[in-house]
């Protein structure tokens, strides 16, 4: 490399963060720390005004105003990053992949060594300011869901311009298809695409909550406004916002929905 490359910790942890930065000289003395930052707030106030974008971000995951994905929702991040996280072996070895790496805490050496080894690989092989090929918020999505410890989904990442934003699932009135794409439509009547079929959305969204009404729909119990008889023993459902397409409920599925709705 012809350049030193810099290297931004993002670690709420003083001791955490003084011990990742020795490691990093420790393993490559060419490579430095530009700059460490506690939290959220700091971390976009950085990367929004310094003129010496990092090549690396080290991030730990829990921070002490929250967690650090939503700094993908603040502010672009283009460069490679590897998290830090204090939970199980599980979670972390489902998703190391291509440029993208979880370490578990206490970080060991060898491990952080590897990280950078596999990220340094990418850096010569694509150059600063390309984009790795991780499907990153398909990633955080994921390690989010682990986390949680919880069966079904929270929340989502939806793209939105060259940002990341999380929606929560009691924003949600409704999933939806269009075109063979799938959408999101929230209370306030936004609409977002996301990377996920109806199928995979029946296995992570709540029953209680969540009920596939056919192909095009899967509802949240709030987003119904009335029900209406149909012809051969189907149901009619009026959802808010109103959908561009008719809800109908099978004659085959309108008892299970009856039952669903608390009748």
């Amino acid at each position: 490399m012809n350049k030193p490359l810099n290297i931004l910790i993002i670690e709420d942890e003083d001791l955490a963060a003084r011990k990742l930065k020795k490691l990093v000289q420790e393993i490559d003395p060419d490579l430095y720390c530009s700059n460490v930052t506690d939290s959220i707030e700091s971390s976009v106030h950085w990367l929004e005004n310094t003129d010496n974008l990092p090549d690396l971000i080290l991030m730990d995951i829990e921070l002490a105003d929250g967690q650090s994905f939503d700094i993908f929702s603040r502010t672009e991040i283009k460069c490679p990053v590897i998290f830090t996280t204090a939970y199980d072996e599980f979670a972390l070895k489902a998703f190391k992949v291509n440029s993208i790496d979880y370490l578990l805490k206490p970080i060991k050496k060898e491990e952080l060594e590897s990280a950078l080894s596999k990220w340094k690989v990418i850096y010569e092989k694509n150059g600063i300011g390309m984009q790795h090929n991780t499907n990153i918020e398909k990633l955080i999505e994921n390690l989010v869901s682990q986390q949680s410890g919880e069966k079904y989904r929270t929340r989502f990442l939806v793209k939105q311009a060259h940002r990341l934003v999380p929606i929560s699932i009691d924003e949600i009135s409704y999933f939806y298809t269009e075109d063979k794409v799938v959408f999101i439509k929230t209370k306030t009547n936004d609409r977002y695409m996301i990377d996920f079929t109806l199928d995979d959305l029946e296995k992570i969204l709540e029953p209680k909550k969540f009920f596939r009404a056919n192909r095009q729909f899967i509802l949240n119990t709030f987003s119904i406004q009335e029900i209406h008889s149909w012809f051969n023993g189907k149901l009619k459902v009026g959802v808010h916002p109103k959908a561009e397409e008719e809800v109908i409920i099978s004659r085959e599925k309108a008892g299970d929905f009856k039952a669903w709705m608390g009748e």
